[in-house]
Protein backbone atom coordinates (compact mmCIF):
# COMPACT_ATOMS: atom_id res chain seq x y z
CA UNK A 1 0.00 0.00 0.00
CA UNK A 2 1.26 3.44 -0.91
CA UNK A 3 1.94 6.01 1.78
CA UNK A 4 -0.31 9.00 1.23
CA UNK A 5 0.89 12.33 2.56
CA UNK A 6 -1.79 14.99 2.43
CA UNK A 7 -2.10 17.89 4.81
CA UNK A 8 -5.52 19.10 5.95
CA UNK A 9 -5.68 22.74 7.07
CA UNK A 10 -8.36 22.91 9.74
CA UNK A 11 -8.46 26.74 9.49
CA UNK A 12 -9.08 26.76 5.74
CA UNK A 13 -12.49 27.74 4.39
CA UNK A 14 -12.10 24.81 1.94
CA UNK A 15 -13.89 21.73 3.29
CA UNK A 16 -11.59 18.89 4.42
CA UNK A 17 -12.98 16.44 1.84
CA UNK A 18 -12.13 18.93 -0.95
CA UNK A 19 -8.62 19.50 0.45
CA UNK A 20 -8.10 15.74 0.47
CA UNK A 21 -9.52 15.36 -3.05
CA UNK A 22 -7.27 18.12 -4.40
CA UNK A 23 -4.22 16.79 -2.56
CA UNK A 24 -4.61 13.27 -3.92
CA UNK A 25 -5.27 14.53 -7.47
CA UNK A 26 -2.20 16.77 -7.23
CA UNK A 27 0.00 13.84 -6.10
CA UNK A 28 -1.26 11.73 -9.00
CA UNK A 29 -0.79 14.53 -11.53
CA UNK A 30 2.79 15.08 -10.32
CA UNK A 31 3.61 11.38 -10.53
CA UNK A 32 3.99 10.86 -6.79
CA UNK A 33 1.18 8.31 -6.99
CA UNK A 34 1.42 6.03 -9.98
CA UNK A 35 -1.08 3.90 -11.92
CA UNK A 36 -2.00 0.85 -9.89
CA UNK A 37 -0.82 2.27 -6.56
CA UNK A 38 -3.18 1.20 -3.79
CA UNK A 39 -4.46 3.94 -1.50
CA UNK A 40 -5.03 3.50 2.22
CA UNK A 41 -8.46 2.29 3.27
CA UNK A 42 -11.05 4.92 4.06
CA UNK A 43 -10.97 3.96 7.73
CA UNK A 44 -7.17 4.00 8.09
CA UNK A 45 -6.77 7.32 6.26
CA UNK A 46 -9.59 8.88 8.28
CA UNK A 47 -7.86 7.78 11.47
CA UNK A 48 -4.48 9.08 10.36
CA UNK A 49 -5.85 12.47 9.27
CA UNK A 50 -8.28 12.69 12.20
CA UNK A 51 -11.26 12.95 9.83
CA UNK A 52 -14.62 11.25 9.76
CA UNK A 53 -14.65 8.17 7.50
CA UNK A 54 -17.48 9.72 5.46
CA UNK A 55 -15.21 12.70 4.72
CA UNK A 56 -12.53 10.45 3.24
CA UNK A 57 -15.14 8.35 1.42
CA UNK A 58 -16.57 11.51 -0.15
CA UNK A 59 -13.13 12.57 -1.42
CA UNK A 60 -12.42 9.08 -2.81
CA UNK A 61 -15.85 8.99 -4.49
CA UNK A 62 -15.26 12.38 -6.13
CA UNK A 63 -11.85 11.19 -7.38
CA UNK A 64 -13.39 7.99 -8.75
CA UNK A 65 -16.16 9.93 -10.48
CA UNK A 66 -13.55 12.20 -12.08
CA UNK A 67 -11.44 9.26 -13.28
CA UNK A 68 -8.44 9.67 -10.96
CA UNK A 69 -9.12 6.56 -8.86
CA UNK A 70 -10.60 3.15 -9.41
CA UNK A 71 -12.46 1.34 -6.65
CA UNK A 72 -12.10 -2.44 -6.74
CA UNK A 73 -14.58 -3.36 -4.04
CA UNK A 74 -13.03 -5.22 -1.14
CA UNK A 75 -9.63 -5.19 -2.88
CA UNK A 76 -9.29 -1.46 -2.27
CA UNK A 77 -8.93 1.82 -4.09
CA UNK A 78 -6.22 2.28 -6.70
CA UNK A 79 -4.81 5.05 -8.88
CA UNK A 80 -6.43 4.73 -12.30
CA UNK A 81 -4.34 3.51 -15.24
CA UNK A 82 -5.18 6.63 -17.28
CA UNK A 83 -5.73 9.94 -15.53
CA UNK A 84 -7.95 12.75 -16.74
CA UNK A 85 -5.79 15.35 -18.48
CA UNK A 86 -7.36 18.16 -20.49
CA UNK A 87 -6.43 17.74 -24.15
CA UNK A 88 -4.72 21.14 -24.28
CA UNK A 89 -2.57 20.18 -21.25
CA UNK A 90 -1.62 16.68 -22.44
CA UNK A 91 1.52 17.72 -24.35
CA UNK A 92 2.73 19.81 -21.40
CA UNK A 93 2.04 16.91 -19.02
CA UNK A 94 4.03 14.53 -21.23
CA UNK A 95 6.94 16.97 -21.49
CA UNK A 96 6.95 17.35 -17.71
CA UNK A 97 6.93 13.57 -17.23
CA UNK A 98 9.86 13.24 -19.65
CA UNK A 99 11.80 15.90 -17.76
CA UNK A 100 11.10 14.12 -14.47
CA UNK A 101 12.27 10.81 -15.98
CA UNK A 102 15.54 12.28 -17.23
CA UNK A 103 16.17 14.05 -13.92
CA UNK A 104 15.56 10.81 -11.99
CA UNK A 105 17.83 8.85 -14.34
CA UNK A 106 20.54 11.46 -13.69
CA UNK A 107 20.05 11.05 -9.93
CA UNK A 108 20.64 7.33 -10.40
CA UNK A 109 23.88 8.09 -12.23
CA UNK A 110 22.77 7.43 -15.81
CA UNK A 111 23.48 9.63 -18.82
CA UNK A 112 20.73 10.91 -21.11
CA UNK A 113 21.60 8.36 -23.85
CA UNK A 114 21.46 5.54 -21.27
CA UNK A 115 18.08 6.79 -20.09
CA UNK A 116 16.78 6.84 -23.68
CA UNK A 117 18.08 3.30 -24.24
CA UNK A 118 16.32 2.10 -21.09
CA UNK A 119 13.10 3.72 -22.24
CA UNK A 120 13.43 2.10 -25.67
CA UNK A 121 14.01 -1.29 -24.06
CA UNK A 122 10.94 -0.82 -21.87
CA UNK A 123 8.76 0.18 -24.85
CA UNK A 124 9.97 -2.80 -26.88
CA UNK A 125 9.28 -5.18 -23.98
CA UNK A 126 5.79 -3.79 -23.55
CA UNK A 127 5.07 -4.14 -27.27
CA UNK A 128 6.26 -7.74 -27.32
CA UNK A 129 4.21 -8.64 -24.24
CA UNK A 130 1.01 -7.23 -25.75
CA UNK A 131 1.52 -8.64 -29.25
CA UNK A 132 -1.10 -11.20 -30.24
CA UNK A 133 0.22 -14.74 -30.66
CA UNK A 134 0.14 -16.09 -34.18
Amino acid sequence: MTALRVRIDRDSPVPPWEQLRAGVARRIARGRLLPGDRLPTVRSLAERLDLAPNTVARAYRALEDAGWLQGRGRNGTFVADAIPVPVDDAAAALASAADDYLRRAGQLGFSEPEARDALGTSVAAKKSSTAAPT
